[in-house]
């Protein structure tokens, strides 16, 4: 039955998630953290840390991850839970594929016309909004700790952070060499 709630769930979020794979985590947040417990805050973040560094797009690397996950999580096997890497997967880009077989001849027909050129003009600020919520979703204290906690940790987390922010916008550094900067530099920090 679980493999029909995460065809279900990811095929929503393949429908809903404009704005690519970054916009979709929000989403995959709410659904497999807080709407079915599939997954820990600290698991799903580990998700995504692993999704980001892994080849291809966040958004699918994250279905592929939170389907093994939750199904190993529900006490299944490894080949179970593989089926529900599969199903994750397979409901996440089926919606994309279905539009984009659709829409593709109207889309290049009607592209210049008022119509579609408003519905793009709203979705634009949706998926800045999408974006900024999955950002912050994951300034949680399982990233971050809490200057109580572990001041040490969360000092040197909050200027990784401000670092990689303004290493990206301001100095256009690569962001592969910027994850692996901050991998080095957790690992040297914090432990």
């Amino acid at each position: 039955m679980i493999y029909v709630y995460l065809f279900i769930t990811f095929f929503k979020i393949g429908l809903f998630g404009f704005g690519g794979g970054y916009g979709m985590l929000s989403l995959i947040q709410h659904e497999t953290v807080e709407r079915w417990h599939w997954l820990s805050t600290s698991e799903f973040t580990d998700i995504v840390a692993i999704s980001q560094m892994t080849p291809g797009p966040i958004g699918i690397n994250s279905a592929t991850y939170c389907g093994y996950q939750a199904v190993a999580n529900a006490g299944y096997s490894m080949p179970m839970a593989i089926l529900g890497s599969a199903t994750a997967t397979f409901a996440l880009v089926l919606p994309s594929l279905i539009l984009m077989i659709l829409i593709s001849k109207m889309f290049l027909k009607y592209m210049k016309t008022q119509t579609v050129q408003s519905v793009f003009t709203g979705l634009r600020p949706a998926v800045v909004g999408l974006l900024a919520a999955a950002t912050l979703l994951l300034c949680t204290k399982e990233n971050f700790s809490s200057p109580s906690e572990n001041a040490w940790q969360f000092w040197i987390s909050v200027l990784l952070f401000v670092f990689t922010a303004i290493g990206t916008l301001i100095f256009k550094i690569n962001p592969i060499k910027i994850i692996v900067m901050s991998a080095f530099a957790g690992l040297l920090l914090l432990y």
